[in-house]
């Protein structure tokens, strides 16, 4: 009997808090301090430190309907990599694309850093500036 890697244990567990709009579930497998990479050219792209900008993130992507349905895991002593279907079902056009993930667990099991990775990145870009607007300067500058 094959006993399953710990870190891809997490990221079940994460994939399934996602289908369910658990931010919380979201959030538990996130180390206070992590750091998660959104590529692109888009409001909602950048680097989000700390869990409640992940959670941020999170809930704003909710609002397009977006799903993902992993495809591939593998783990390593450090990493998981996983590849999964990312589509929108609400909001103004469509995105449907394939994103790659790398998951790095620090010392205490938790996610630290994430980096995503889109197939089609200029959908994604489109798709974000089509639903999400910034905020009129000068409330959007810190």
């Amino acid at each position: 009997m094959t006993t399953k890697d710990p870190k891809i244990e997490a990221i079940e567990r994460f994939f399934a808090a996602y289908a369910a709009n658990d931010v919380d579930g979201i959030a538990q497998v996130l180390a206070e301090n992590v750091e998660w990479t959104i590529p692109g050219h888009h409001p909602l792209a950048g680097t989000k430190r700390g869990i409640d900008e992940v959670r941020a993130f999170f809930e704003q992507l909710a609002k397009t309907g977006f799903q993902a349905a992993p495809l591939f895991l593998e783990a390593n002593e450090e990493y998981v990599v996983d590849v999964h279907r990312g589509w929108s079902t609400e909001g103004v056009g469509q995105v449907d694309t394939t994103w790659a993930l790398i998951w790095h667990f620090g010392a205490d099991g938790k996610v630290d850093h994430v980096v995503n990775l889109s197939a089609d990145q200029h959908q994604m870009d489109a798709f974000v500036w089509a639903n999400f607007d910034l905020a009129p300067l000068p409330g959007r500058l810190a």
